[in-house]
């Protein structure tokens, strides 16, 4: 019998299955506010129709929701779903232990660039 190996996740199923770091993060918030919003569905007692309504879509949207197609909502509207249904949706944004960040250069233009450590003006 072979031994079995169990590596640690990255606490993002998305990162774990390969997919680029600023696509798991979409990926990731995405799946949360679908979550949630399936669950408030659930909880209405509504049918999709009148969940629909209250959520602002159509009754086929609400459905590929609820069947889980990620690839069909974009993070702004389904933020803008879950606060139709009462919730305070919020972005918690922590830099990530070990990660250095490089500085980036933003280049001036030439209404803001300096001359003579004075700003330029236009005449």
């Amino acid at each position: 019998m072979s031994e079995l190996t169990m590596t640690r996740g990255s606490r993002n199923v998305f990162a774990d299955l390969g997919f680029a770091a600023e696509e798991a993060q979409n990926l990731q918030l995405r799946s949360q506010t679908m979550m949630a919003v399936e669950t408030w569905y659930h909880a209405s007692g509504m049918t999709q129709a009148k969940a629909a309504q209250a959520l602002g879509i159509t009754q086929p949207r609400l459905n590929q929701l609820l069947k889980g197609k990620i690839g069909e909502f974009s993070l702004d509207a389904l933020v803008n779903m879950a606060t139709r249904a009462g919730m305070r949706v919020g972005l918690t944004i922590k830099p990530v232990a070990g990660v250095r960040v490089a500085r980036a250069s933003v280049a001036k233009s030439p209404a803001t660039q300096r001359k003579g450590g004075q700003a330029r003006r236009a005449a």
